[in-house]
C-alpha cells in the first residue's frame, strides 16, 4: 500500500534561499494529505544539500554529480516518489493557504485528468498569464508580446490565463506552465515522463502535448493560487542565452510535434521577426533615449540580435546544449 498520497518534486538549481521558503510554505499550509517532499539537486552544489538536512531532515535529497537539465532531474525525483500524484513544483514557488491540499482534491474530481495546474501569481499579487498557454505555433511565436496580450488579453491566439479572467471552475487548457504542474504517476509514465530532447524549457509543452495525445485532458484551476517569483534559478543569467534557449527548445518540440518543415518555417519566421525588430530598435534609438534608459535599449537589441545569431546557426551557447 502507497504510504503517500502525493509526492512533491522539486528541481534546485542555485535556488537555496528560494527552495528553503518553498518548503517552508509547504510544510506550513498543507496537513490533510499525506505527502512526500523529494529535491533534486543539479549539480549547483549550492549548499541545499546541508540547509535541508539541518531545516528539514524529512526532505528526501537526490545530489546530481552533473547538471543534466529541468527534465531528466525531475524525472530522477519522480523514479524515487512513492505518491500516486506527483505535483512538480518550482522551487521560486510560495504557496498560499491549502493550495497544495485543494489543487490535489479538485484532480480527484476531474475527468480523464493529464496536467492540472492552478493560477501563478507574482510577488505583487498580479497574474501570471503564462501560467496558461497554447501550444506552440509560428503565428503565436512571432506575435507574442506584452503589449498585444495587454490590447487584446481575450483572443484565442493566446489562449492565457486572462482568457479565464471570469472563470471560477476548472476549464480544459491546452497547456499548463512547469512552475507547478499535478499529474498521476502512472500517466506520467505512461506518456514516457518528461522529455530528455530539452535541456531547459519547453517541457511543459511537450508533457502537455503528449498527454493530450494519449487522450487526457490539461485542467487551469483558477481558484487556487500560488506565488511564483519567476526566474529563480536564472535571473542572475537572465540573459540572452535564456532567450536562445528558448527559441531552440520550441524550435525541436515543433519539430518534433509539427515535422522539419513546419519547425524550420518557426526559424526563419523568428530570423525575420529579429531583424524587423534590430531595424526598428536603430531607426528609433533616439526617441528610446527620452522614454527609456539605454541599457534596456541595450538589452532589447543584445537579445534580438542573439536570437537572430540563433536564427542563421551562429549562437555558439548552443555548442555545449547538443
Amino acid at each position: 500500500m502507497t504510504l503517500f498520497e502525493l509526492s512533491i518534486i522539486i528541481v534546485n538549481w542555485n535556488s537555496k534561499d528560494y527552495l528553503r521558503n518553498c518548503i517552508a510554505s509547504i510544510l506550513a499550509n498543507s496537513f490533510s494529505i499525506k505527502y512526500e517532499i523529494i529535491v533534486v539537486d543539479s549539480a549547483s552544489f549550492d549548499g541545499c544539500g546541508d540547509m535541508l538536512q539541518h531545516l528539514y531532515p524529512q526532505v528526501h535529497f537526490i545530489q546530481s554529480e552533473f547538471n543534466v537539465g529541468f527534465a531528466r532531474a525531475n524525472n530522477i525525483g519522480a523514479s524515487c516518489a512513492h505518491g500516486n500524484v506527483l505535483l512538480f513544483l518550482n522551487p521560486d514557488t510560495e504557496v498560499r493557504g491549502h493550495a497544495i491540499e485543494n489543487l490535489y482534491c479538485h484532480y480527484q474530481d476531474l475527468h480523464s485528468p493529464g496536467v492540472v495546474g492552478c493560477r501563478l501569481l507574482n510577488s505583487d499579487g498580479t497574474l501570471q498569464t503564462s501560467c496558461v498557454q497554447p501550444f506552440p505555433t509560428i503565428l503565436n511565436q512571432i506575435l507574442d508580446t506584452d503589449t498585444l496580450l495587454r490590447w487584446f488579453p481575450k483572443i484565442t491566439l493566446w489562449n492565457s490565463a486572462l482568457t479565464f479572467d471570469k472563470v471560477i471552475t476548472p476549464v480544459t487548457v491546452e497547456m499548463i506552465s512547469g512552475a507547478c504542474m499535478m499529474i498521476e504517476r502512472d500517466v506520467f509514465n505512461k506518456v514516457g515522463q518528461f522529455s530528455a530532447d530539452y535541456f531547459m524549457y519547453a517541457e511543459e509543452f511537450d508533457l502537455c502535448y503528449k498527454t493530450t495525445m494519449a487522450g487526457f485532458n490539461n485542467y487551469f484551476v483558477p481558484t487556487i493560487e500560488i506565488i511564483h517569483y519567476g526566474g529563480g534559478s536564472t535571473q542572475n543569467e537572465r540573459s540572452c542565452f535564456s532567450q536562445v534557449m528558448m527559441r531552440e527548445a520550441v524550435f525541436r518540440q515543433l519539430r518534433k510535434t509539427r515535422g522539419s518543415l513546419y519547425s524550420l518555417g518557426y526559424r526563419l519566421a523568428m530570423s525575420s521577426t529579429a531583424v524587423i525588430r534590430l531595424t526598428l530598435l536603430t531607426l528609433f534609438f533616439p526617441v528610446w533615449l527620452i522614454n527609456y534608459q539605454k541599457r534596456q535599449w541595450d538589452k532589447a537589441f543584445n537579445k534580438w540580435f542573439a536570437i537572430f545569431r540563433w536564427s542563421i546557426g551562429l549562437e555558439k551557447s548552443l555548442h555545449d546544449y547538443n
